[in-house]
């Protein structure tokens, strides 16, 4: 009872008593616990006998006497040689039960996230304490939480903070990771399709494309501005989910020989190879999207139609049109974004008065950032490339060096940007929707399998 005296204490900052919603939010977030609104609101309401809105002692240990009884079990499942505390090999055997294999960084990490003496153990009481401030209600909901305050990745295709899971080997956690990103990034896809629509016309077009979108609005109604959107969801899930696949495969393969944690070169290799790879496989999607993004509204009867029509009239050369200064934009973009935003990352979720959810957004957008201002050149050609076919008025060069002269020419450094404002603007909503309903979807498909 000392114990949880100690932590109701702990918790009540203000010294009134009871405990509120805020304080428990305060407390959590200093133990790297995030994105738990709802069950906090939901500990609160379940146990708050009074209905004040708050916990007084009372109530608080009620809780406290459930959540030990319900993780005791647990608790003893966790610890495989029955020695009274948690290691890193048990942390790394109950993720190998659950189909992903984590690498002994990681596992110390989550280690240290419970430890409170430093022993790189975890004793009932330390795990107990963990528990009653991490407000999941099972073992799957726990390791993904642990998965969350680990360090996740973004890539252009998704423009999202999107996490790239632990080294997983079993079809299980890959099924679930793969379901729960590949909802979420239809749904963020869809909803800033416009905007999409606009950073392509943008980087065609220039100025012209805002008149361009009026005239096409007008002709072809709202539901215009969604061109090119189902080619765009089709190639974004596969291609961020191999590009995840390629990664983790090269961490854990990198890590199992050097028993360490990535350093910031090894993520940029990674990141540009994973990268590279990817957007290469899925390279003729792109293509489609900028054909049904540039064109009016009724042209083509869908993807296929677009992609029939381009074999025909053109050549299978076509559906790779643009793809050097496309290869050399994402070889860059990769790499800077992988490098900074797990570096950021690692250092930011390290220091309590960093891990917030705004905060920790916020560091994944200047990744973003960092990689769009690295390649955005690069990506103006690739569209501009794309374009050719039909587009009078981008006058793509032969060459990469040739197209960059090109647009200098024509529209000055301002050209080389075309449209990343657009990007900028489509990120900040798509990444909250992303990041949002990917962890939502997690959890419900988690909790399904178990």
């Amino acid at each position: 009872m000392d114990q949880f005296r100690g932590l109701f204490v702990k918790l009540d900052q203000n010294k009134d008593g009871f405990i509120s919603v805020a304080e428990l939010h305060s407390e959590m977030r200093k133990h790297g616990i995030i994105s738990a609104n709802a069950k906090v609101q939901n500990i609160i309401d379940s146990y708050d006998k009074d209905k004040d809105g708050q916990l007084d002692y009372k109530e608080f240990l009620s809780y406290m006497m459930d959540r030990e009884r319900q993780w005791k079990i647990y608790f003893h499942d966790l610890d495989k040689n029955k020695c009274g505390v948690i290691d890193q090999e048990d942390i790394i055997c109950l993720f190998k039960e659950l189909g992903v294999v984590i690498s002994k960084p990681n596992a110390k990490k989550i280690i240290q996230m419970m430890d409170k003496d430093s022993s790189m153990t975890v004793d009932w009481g330390e795990f107990l304490h963990h528990v009653i401030l991490n407000p999941v209600d099972n073992i799957r909901e726990l390791v993904t939480s642990w998965k969350h305050q680990l360090v996740f990745d973004v890539g252009e295709s998704r423009a999202m903070p999107l996490e790239f899971p632990e080294e997983a080997s079993g079809l299980g956690a890959w099924r679930t990771f793969v379901l729960a990103a590949g909802l979420a990034d239809a749904v963020s896809r869809s909803v800033t399709a416009p905007i999409d629509r606009l950073k392509t016309q943008l980087q065609v077009h220039g100025s012209k494309a805002f008149s361009q979108g009026f005239q096409e609005m007008r002709a072809g109604g709202l539901r215009s501005m969604w061109q090119g959107n189902a080619v765009n969801v089709l190639k974004g899930t596969p291609q961020s989910t191999l590009q995840c696949l390629i990664y983790a495969q090269m961490k854990v393969y990198t890590q199992s020989r050097t028993q360490e944690t990535l350093t910031v070169q090894q993520r940029f290799g990674l990141g540009c190879v994973s990268g590279a790879v990817a957007h290469a496989a899925f390279y003729p999607l792109e293509v489609l999207k900028v054909r049904l993004n540039l064109q009016q509204a009724g042209t083509y009867n869908g993807v296929v139609a677009c992609a029939r029509s381009i074999y025909r009239h053109e050549s299978l050369s076509s559906f790779y049109r643009g793809f050097k200064p496309s290869i050399l934009c994402m070889i860059p973009y990769a790499g800077v974004e992988c490098a900074v935003h797990q570096s950021i990352m690692n250092w930011a979720k390290s220091d309590p008065a960093y891990n917030s959810d705004s905060k920790l957004f916020f560091f994944s957008f200047v990744a973003f950032a960092s990689g769009q201002m690295t390649s955005y050149p690069l990506a103006v050609i690739r569209t501009q490339q794309q374009a050719q076919a039909f587009s009078s008025d981008s006058r793509p060069a032969s060459g990469v060096l040739q197209g960059l002269i090109g647009i200098y020419e024509r529209n000055g450094l301002r050209g080389y940007y075309n449209g990343m404002g657009a990007s900028f603007v489509r990120a900040v909503p798509c990444a909250l929707i992303n990041y949002t309903l990917t962890r939502k979807f997690e959890n419900l498909f988690s909790s399904m399998e178990s």
